[in-house]
């Protein structure tokens, strides 16, 4: 299979070993990904399945945010960076493969009785004029404001999708990762936040009490990600600093194989087919 660009192109350790450096040398087996939370448990089981086909292998992915895995590919401190986003005009030196395609959606607890917000009492809420939930056909509870912090993709894409600038948002909690996010709406019924449709999906599957809410009155769903009706989408990319050679070729060819596409399904994401 042929290795092609797609031009939609705290940290937990996930060790699925002899040492394969960024400088190429094919002697070592060993790569290391960093970067976006939403990228890695999906990386982590691919790379499973990579060593378990090429013995001798080691893949180790860290998270830290897609401001981390680009930094950290352009310093060679990892082979690859997993970025949820599309690459930013000054990073277009880089090469970009996307594995998967993923949404933001906005998630309450599961008992909040609220089914829909609009755009304009997104932007409300997030930036202090809505500061209850009544204000919105829900209880009458403060609300628990729950932000991205400075580095991750997800914030970059809220606040485009909103048209505001991080200072105007009034948070009552700043969290890192999808899961923080997600624990955190789950421990406070009257917090709202916003993650990885794949992430919130997969873990209201599981008996999670979160909902996710439309956006643009578009159902915050796997299905709809896929079709490209829901307005927040983005491609899970992994990123290198130059073209992909040995060792990080194959495993960004296998990332992107129909040999992974049951694992991008398990995580909730649209598998992306590589012609």
């Amino acid at each position: 299979m042929k290795l092609a660009g797609v031009a939609v192109v705290g940290t937990i350790m996930f060790a699925v070993g002899l040492v394969w450096s960024p400088s190429g040398n094919t002697a070592a087996q060993k790569l290391v990904l960093t970067g976006a939370s939403t990228i890695a448990p999906l990386a982590g089981e691919i790379a499973r399945r990579f060593e378990s086909r090429h013995p001798g292998t080691r893949i180790d992915v860290q998270t830290g945010g897609s401001s981390r895995g680009i930094n950290d590919v352009r310093n060679g401190t990892a082979d690859i960076g997993m970025v949820s986003r599309d690459l930013k005009p000054e990073e277009k030196g880089l090469h970009a493969y996307a594995i998967a395609l993923d949404g933001v959606g906005i998630i309450v607890h599961a008992s909040n009785p609220v089914v829909m917000l609009h755009r304009r009492q997104l932007i409300d809420i997030y930036t202090g004029k809505i500061a209850n939930w009544k204000e919105v056909g829900g209880v009458n509870s403060p609300i628990t404001v729950v932000n991205k912090a400075e580095g991750r993709s997800t914030l970059e894409l809220f606040l485009s999708y909103l048209n505001l600038k991080n200072s105007q948002i009034k948070p009552h909690v700043v969290i890192g990762d999808n899961a923080q996010g997600i624990k955190t709406v789950v421990g406070n019924r009257n917090a709202i936040g916003y993650v990885s449709i794949g992430a919130a999906a997969y873990e209201a599957e599981h008996g999670t009490p979160i909902k996710l809410l439309p956006l643009d009155g578009v159902a915050a769903t796997v299905a709809n990600v896929r079709s490209g009706t829901f307005p927040l989408s983005r491609p899970l990319n992994l990123v290198t600093r130059v073209f992909p050679e040995g060792l990080a070729r194959k495993f960004i060819e296998f990332a992107r194989s129909p040999e992974a596409h049951d694992l991008v399904e398990a995580q909730y994401f649209v598998p992306i087919s590589i012609r």
